[in-house]
């Protein structure tokens, strides 16, 4: 399995990310994955956005002290105000036992668009008037 979508972050994981045991809190991948979906939705809505949903986050693999993580992502929905990405999170281990990446997470997070009072705005027209290749793709350059 390789991961789904462009490279959107990438992160080392230090001693504060984690429990005494070296664990890796779930809450700093959570909080990695919106980050990451965020930059893009930033991007692609051409201004401030919000997060107003995240679908289930199961972790099937442990991110410990030292991994380098990586948050994959690309376009799913585009809405009138708002889109949603699906996200992965991908981690390796920084040492030579796991030399190969494995996933940890996925999910879909769902963002809106809004001005600067914080009211919803419809999104960009390039996004509408190029919907099928966004989607194909799974973003827009």
């Amino acid at each position: 399995m390789e991961p789904d979508g462009i490279l959107l972050l990438r992160a080392l994981t230090m001693p504060a990310d984690a429990n005494p045991n070296g664990d890796v809190f779930g809450g700093w991948i959570m909080a990695r994955l919106d980050e990451a979906g965020a930059v893009l939705a930033y991007e692609m809505c051409r201004g401030r956005v919000v997060t107003v949903a995240v679908g289930p986050i199961e972790f099937g693999n442990p991110v410990k002290v030292g991994d380098a993580v990586c948050v994959y992502g690309r376009c799913v929905h585009i809405g009138r105000t708002s889109i949603a990405f699906k996200l992965q999170l991908w981690t390796r281990r920084n040492c030579e036992e796991w030399t190969r990446r494995v996933m940890v997470t996925e999910t879909v997070i769902t963002y809106v668009a809004v001005n600067d009072e914080g009211k919803k705005r419809p999104l960009p027209e390039y996004l509408e008037a190029n919907r099928e290749e966004i989607l194909s793709r799974g973003y827009m350059e």
